[in-house]
């Protein structure tokens, strides 16, 4: 449910503040940090690809869409999860 409430969040307020040239996306879990160090191991057979995703790999996305070639894209729940949700 919540991740329900956070995607209509982001597409009301992509719509909201569309006008006015800002961009709203919502990337990324499950993320390989030292605060997820801990659980880990417990969620790497839930996620289809095996293994927690790299901070790296979230950077390149938010890296591409903070650029203007990303100038199109808005309000979008795009998912880097290794399969997770899938």
């Amino acid at each position: 449910m919540t991740k329900g409430a956070i995607a209509s969040l982001v597409r009301g307020v992509a719509i909201d503040l569309a006008l006015a040239d800002y961009r709203k996306q919502h990337p990324a879990r499950p993320t390989a940090t030292d605060m997820t160090a801990a659980y880990g191991e417990m969620v790497k057979p839930l996620v289809p690809l095996g293994r927690m995703g790299e901070p790296e790999e979230i950077a390149g996305l938010v890296a591409y869409l903070a650029s203007a070639r990303a100038g199109f894209i808005t309000g979008s729940s795009l998912t880097i999860d290794g399969g997770y949700v899938a």
